[in-house]
């Protein structure tokens, strides 16, 4: 069996997988995100490590008693993370992908000219979202990574670096996919780019070494708390072992994950393609024989808005009962809600922006914000899917809200092809799987994988309409742009009406 762990934004997921592809045992850890300022977003280090204990833990216990062969790891991406190469000590708290306080360090470095270059080397574009501004906030405002820095033992890296020096103590190892989402990546000789190290201010003796997705890298420690000795098969950020999740490895081939955030990605082969106004061009995964392609648009806030409604309005107890108060209503009487709260991604890539509720009424009850909720991430999705090419095939979708019917059948609607929805919708732990389970010969290849799977559920357009046009959607997101950048309107001293 494979041992994969899925260490996401609000928590960590494990999965125990046998040779026929099936989950034997499961667990789950929050993490706690913490909010000090707005548009600040942190992550407790320790915590994180901790929740991915947990749930192996759970997972392991849930199983039947068989023989482990591998570790597959798969992490949110782009969250900047610092620690002390002896100790392992945090030297700071992780600073999320959401997290935008490094907006203006971004907004410098594009008045300064490097937007093209950024574009060139990488295939991203300027955004606080990425990490190198956040290790170089973390080198100007934290005395403890200074300290490290000059003492020769400061460690910077994504999540799955963090985890990887807990589990193997003290290995300092990331892989393309991750690397791919710092702004530090020369996305064409799949290295570290001195040039973008040197213009963003890191240090590039403190990043990780770039190993394969695909193939063992490392192993676990053997006094480790859980997985002791195994082979670390399989790590890739959670977008790009979602898209291997579905098997989707041929040009073309397109998923959806509804977490957090709603992810597209779509295959684009082993040749890096045209770079596509206001999408990324990243690695879809690193093997021995280099890299393949994706494109990719990130929307920043999909299920977390359905966590709003829950957890600071009350309008319902849990995430699920978000359908069924949904679909009591056939329309959103006229709301619409532009979820920025922490600003927009593609195809925006406005940081400024926050969040709205336009065309309130009196009519407007929780069932209407309910749906316009649903409306919300369909359109935000549908804005990227607008900018790629057309899927080859069906839409892949997995993720937390995948489960929702109603939302798929809305992104069915507007999109105009089928949704397809796995039997198991982990499909990000199911990519970690399946790469840590081909690295140490479980699986032969992907064909053996794909013969493994039961038929997805499909959702084809027509079963649900979308109550707000695209045009309306549009103009909200207008409304809703640049907010926390304008400027205060001047005081009223008391004109006459």
């Amino acid at each position: 069996m494979i041992l994969a762990v899925d260490q996401g934004t609000t928590g960590t997921t494990a999965l125990v997988v046998d040779d026929r592809g099936r989950v034997q045992g499961r667990g789950y850890a929050p993490v706690t995100q913490h909010y000090p300022r707005p548009g600040w977003v942190e992550h407790d280090l320790d915590q994180i490590w901790q929740s991915v204990q947990r749930s192996a833990r759970q997972a392991l216990d849930a199983a039947p008693p068989r023989a482990l062969a591998g570790l597959g790891l798969t992490n949110q991406r782009e969250t900047a993370a610092a620690w002390d190469a002896a100790t392992l000590r945090p030297l700071g708290p992780a600073i999320v992908w959401q997290d935008v306080r490094t907006a203006p360090w971004i907004a410098d470095l594009e008045a300064r000219g490097h937007a093209n270059a950024v574009r060139q080397i990488t295939g991203l574009r300027p955004s606080p979202y990425f990490s190198a501004s956040k290790f170089a906030w973390m080198l100007d405002n934290l005395p403890d990574v200074a300290q490290a820095r000059a003492a020769g033992r400061l460690r910077l890296g994504t999540v799955d670096a963090w985890l990887i020096a807990r589990l193997t103590r003290g290995a300092h190892l990331t892989d393309a996919t991750n690397a791919a989402r710092t702004l530090l990546f020369d996305l064409a000789a799949g290295q570290w780019s001195n040039a973008m190290a040197e213009l963003c201010g890191v240090p590039a003796d403190a990043l990780p070494q770039v190993a394969p997705s695909l193939g063992v890298c490392a192993q676990v420690h053997a006094d480790a708390p859980f997985a002791a000795g195994l082979p670390i098969g399989g790590v890739a950020g959670d977008q790009q072992a979602a898209l291997f999740g579905h098997l989707a490895a041929a040009p073309g081939a397109t998923k959806v994950t509804y977490g957090t955030g709603c992810f597209l990605l779509q295959h684009a082969g082993r040749a890096r393609p045209p770079d596509i106004a206001h999408l990324l061009t990243t690695a879809a995964l690193g093997d021995s024989d280099g890299l393949t392609y994706a494109y990719e648009g990130s929307v920043f806030t999909g299920g977390a808005l359905v966590q709003w409604l829950r957890d600071e309005l009350g309008l319902i107890e849990s995430a699920d009962a978000i359908e069924p108060l949904a679909r009591s209503v056939p329309d959103t009487a006229g709301a619409v809600i532009v979820p920025a709260f922490t600003g927009l991604g593609a195809p925006y890539w406005d940081p400024d922006a926050r969040g709205a509720i336009l065309g309130l009424t009196h009519g407007v009850r929780a069932a209407h914000l309910a749906r316009a909720a649903h409306e919300a991430i369909v359109h935000q999705v549908q804005d990227v899917l607008d900018l790629m090419p057309a899927p080859t095939g069906r839409l892949h979708v997995d993720g937390g809200a995948a489960a929702n019917d109603l939302l798929l059948q809305l992104q069915a609607h507007v999109s105009g092809c089928g949704v397809a929805r796995p039997a198991e919708i982990e499909s990000t732990a199911l990519g970690a799987a399946y790469l840590a389970g081909l690295a140490v010969g479980l699986w032969a290849d992907v064909d053996e994988l794909r013969s493994l799977r039961a038929p997805p559920a499909v959702f084809a357009p027509g079963q649900a309409v979308l109550a707000t046009p695209r045009a309306d959607w549009r103009r909200a997101v207008q409304r809703a742009r640049a907010w926390a950048a304008a400027p205060a309107e001047p005081e009223d001293r008391g004109r006459s009406v």
